[in-house]
């Protein structure tokens, strides 16, 4: 193979240049960034937002006359993937692609590594045709296509048939870190992290342990272990959260934190028997993550508006409704968030602190120590508070507490679950709330669900009759063409990456009061507050099909509320 000597940031600085791209002076602050930090040009340029990494990469492929490639559609081979070690494609930044003939293809941010090319070649014994990718994403796509879990099983299989896998000793730390659980815990919990899932599923069946992961809301399997490694791990995974590893009949809940990838994660970890034997479900919360404002959680405009006139009163309780992972948590800290720095005492009760806030007064529900939600609330107004959040209302003496202190002078904010905006006011008086303290204590009330949102890397216009039938059954209006994701690396080809929000806020109003009172249904409720100018869930969902951010069937299978 031959390929130049030159430094790469040389010709591609004087390439910018002699294309009018950027200007002498800018070309030399820039390198001078570089040498003092050892970095790339094209990261320097990118960084300050004096080029893209696109015009960048089209540059470079113009000046060494290498090809470039749109890493986010390209469809990798496995059999490129198996030539090169994880290690190798980690620490050099490159990512094998595909093989024709007798020549592999690597992207790479550095085509003239001699080095690196050299190297490759003589770990796959081919010829190597480098090539620039268009939008980076090289990391992204090692973590897609690199998975620890894929060859986990495997692993587990010959150490079984060698016969090392017994009790992890308790007391030996040496002992723990080589155990093949230990190292299973550790891979199945980094993956897990890597694939921005939520939970993380441990079933036994009959023959197999299966691994799966909640992603965007829906759950798939990532490893099939053997069923004999299954007391291993459930006891590596008791360890940690400090659970009894002796007791295996009963329920149990703990929760554990661990440093992955240079970021700190909380692990909530729930375990129950099944005829099959023990399952461990493991909720993830990443305590780097920043908060989002609540402009960016997918509120219309007109719903936002609606909920931040309900913040912005000085007394009075908001409910957040909504089943089990609908984002409720989220909401309610993005709310917060709008609260801070106004001179006020916020305090919050919940089980557990599942995120800790700059300037928030934070209580841990501890039932053990005598604290649960209407204890706390108690203690709470004590303190002279301004705005109280309560993790979630679950019986009547809490609800009772939360509606006196709303009477009180304060702002409360809190969950409930319910199905709709109006069944979170009627769930109260369930809970055995008079309607004449709900209707002088409610302000408000919102209720949300999760929907996946179309992939914005595959991305396309397309004509699904299913779809548009869907949505004309739903809306009454006749609509042919959405916005799909034909599936890509970015989204590991399900076509969805992430998930965007779908709300109705319920306002109180005279004639809901007197709704309340006379003991309406929720779906008399409803139907009051349509008439106020309540756009519902469904509705909403349906806006953000039409704009193209989800699909009617992702609205129907999400959105369901009866009553």
């Amino acid at each position: 193979m031959t390929v130049t000597t030159a430094p790469i940031d040389d010709k591609l600085g004087k390439a910018l240049v002699e294309g009018a791209f950027i200007s002498q002076e800018q070309l030399n602050t820039a390198l001078q960034e570089s040498g003092r930090n050892n970095r790339k040009l094209s990261e320097i340029l990118a960084e300050q937002n004096i080029l893209s990494l696109e015009t960048i990469a089209t540059v470079l492929s113009f000046q060494l006359n290498i090809p470039v490639v749109d890493l986010r559609q390209y469809k990798v081979q496995p059999e490129a993937v198996q030539l090169v070690p994880e290690h190798v494609v980690r620490e050099k930044h490159i990512m094998p692609l595909s093989i024709e003939n007798d020549t592999l293809r690597v992207a790479t941010d550095n085509p003239e590594d001699i080095e690196v090319l050299d190297l490759l070649s003589s770990i796959t014994r081919m010829r190597i045709r480098p090539v620039l990718p268009l939008h980076g994403g090289i990391r992204e796509l090692i973590d897609a296509n690199y998975k620890a879990t894929a060859h986990l099983a495997e692993h587990l299989r010959a150490t079984l048939a060698e016969k090392e896998i017994e009790e992890i000793p308790l007391l030996k730390a040496e002992a723990i870190a080589r155990a093949p659980a230990v190292q299973a815990v550790d891979t199945i919990l980094s993956q897990g992290i890597r694939e921005r899932a939520s939970d993380i599923h441990i079933v036994p069946r009959e023959d197999s342990l299966d691994i799966l992961y909640r992603i965007d809301g829906v759950l798939r399997q990532a490893v099939s272990l053997p069923v004999e490694i299954h007391d291993q791990l459930i006891s590596r995974i008791k360890v940690l959260a400090g659970m009894d590893i002796a007791e295996r009949r009963r329920p149990q809940d703990g929760q554990f934190s661990l440093q992955i990838a240079g970021r700190e994660i909380d692990f909530r970890v729930a375990t129950a028997e099944t005829h099959m034997g023990e399952m461990v479900v493991t909720r993830i919360l990443d305590k780097t993550a920043t908060f989002l404002d609540l402009a960016e959680l997918g509120f219309q405009s007109s719903t936002l508006e609606r909920y931040l006139q309900l913040l912005s009163l000085p007394f009075g309780m908001i409910l957040v409704s909504g089943p089990t992972g609908s984002g409720k948590t989220t909401s309610l800290y993005a709310s917060i968030q709008r609260l801070t720095g106004t001179k006020r005492n916020i305090m919050t009760i919940e089980d557990p602190i599942e995120y800790r806030i700059q300037g928030i007064n934070q209580l841990q529900v501890n039932r053990q120590a005598g604290i649960t939600f209407a204890a706390g609330l108690r203690a709470i107004m004590r303190l002279d508070p301004d705005i109280i959040l309560i993790g979630e209302i679950r019986d009547s003496e809490t609800a009772n507490t939360a509606v006196q202190a709303a009477l009180t002078g304060h702002l409360v904010i809190t969950t409930i679950h319910a199905n709709n905006a109006a069944g979170a006011i009627t769930r109260l008086a369930e809970m055995g709330v008079e309607p004449y303290l709900i209707t002088s204590a409610i302000v408000g009330s919102l209720a949300q669900r999760l929907v996946r949102r179309i992939c914005p890397h595959c991305k396309m216009v397309s004509h699904i009759g299913a779809e548009s039938i869907l949505y004309q059954k739903e809306t009454g209006e006749t609509l042919e063409e959405f916005y799909t994701g034909r599936g890509c690396n970015s989204c590991s080809y399900t076509g969805f990456l992430g998930r965007i929000g779908v709300f109705e806020v319920l306002s109180m109003s005279d004639k809901i009061r007197t709704l309340i009172n006379k003991g309406a249904i929720s779906g008399e409720i409803t139907r009051q507050a349509i008439s106020e100018g309540m756009v519902t869930m469904h509705d909403d969902g349906m806006l953000k099909a039409k704009e193209g951010l989800t699909l009617p069937s992702e609205v129907a299978r999400s959105v369901f509320t009866f009553g």
